[in-house]
């Protein structure tokens, strides 16, 4: 009989380790790479999700980049994608500022990073109640004077995705923010106390010590900022559900698939989703690269 006291030290290790990998590892493929690979082979059928399937090829691909309605929504994520830029900026600023010894500095961080915490639906509608007509916005600019500047901030096509965006920038700031604040509270103390013997003021020390020391971290959350600005889905659906011009191609691709009973023709686009998401990553990788 097979005695697991017999095995060598590094041998019963090894058994150990793979018996407490298989659980996760059947959980990541069971709801990951199989899904994935699903979505791959429905993308080739049309299927409505309760017929048989009936494989048409590279038909529902065709139809996607010859129709320009499926892309035109991308224009969307261009807000989301200048508002990436407002969240990195104010998350490294109070990341930068609060990472010097400032007075209620502990109270501060846990009010940026609350709203990270809380649920994307909860938050979708606490912001309908916020741009509401009469809501809070509304009541705020009246109170300081600049009524005139009140709109329907979700019925207005002009100014919909700028608040949208704005939710989503105050939504995930505080992920960018407690990221930045790592990275910033890595960097050893005594390089801060030789700068300063040197003469270096504060933004001596964030250009010179700061910014140089967590490049790789800043680099790593542009990309994750712009995957997620391209598929961007949680804040515009709840809010709005796309309508008044506020569509992702997310939310078009959910809409095609299940409310119009299009199962290929949405995995289709989730596929190409998928490869812009991955080609825009490799993109800035390669251009990171070269720069180094």
């Amino acid at each position: 009989m097979f005695k697991f006291s017999n095995l060598s030290y590094s041998a019963q290790r090894r058994i150990i380790i793979l018996l407490f990998s298989l659980v996760p590892v059947a959980l990541l493929i069971t709801f990951a790479y199989v899904p994935v690979a699903n979505m791959f082979y429905y993308s080739f059928t049309e299927w409505n999700g309760f017929s048989d399937k009936e494989f048409v090829g590279f038909e529902n691909y065709v139809t996607i980049f010859t129709e320009p309605e499926y892309f035109v929504v991308f224009k969307v994520s261009l807000y989301y994608f200048a508002a990436t830029f407002v969240q990195m900026g104010l998350a490294l600023y109070f990341a930068t500022i609060l990472s010097f010894n400032v007075r209620f500095k502990n109270f501060f961080k846990g009010v940026l990073f609350f709203p990270y915490l809380l649920n994307g639906v909860a938050i979708g509608f606490m912001f309908l109640f916020f741009f509401r007509p009469e809501g809070t916005l509304d009541t705020v600019l009246q109170a300081i004077g600049l009524g005139e500047l009140i709109t329907q901030w979700l019925g207005n096509p002009d100014v919909i995705n700028i608040s949208l965006a704005g939710t989503s920038v105050w939504r995930y700031m505080g992920f960018n923010f407690i990221i930045f604040l790592g990275a910033i509270s890595s960097i050893p103390k005594e390089v801060y106390e030789a700068a300063e013997i040197d003469g270096a003021n504060k933004w001596h020390q964030f250009r010179y010590i700061i910014l140089p020391s967590i490049r790789r971290i800043i680099e790593l959350n542009l990309i994750l900022a712009i995957s997620g600005a391209l598929s961007t889905f949680e804040i515009p659906y709840i809010m709005t559900g796309g309508s008044n011009g506020s569509e992702t191609f997310v939310i078009q691709t959910v809409d095609i698939a299940f409310k119009f009973g299009k199962i290929g023709l949405g995995s289709a686009m989730a596929v190409v989703l998928l490869m812009i998401v991955v080609l825009v990553s490799v993109i800035q990788k390669k251009l990171f690269k070269e720069r180094d």
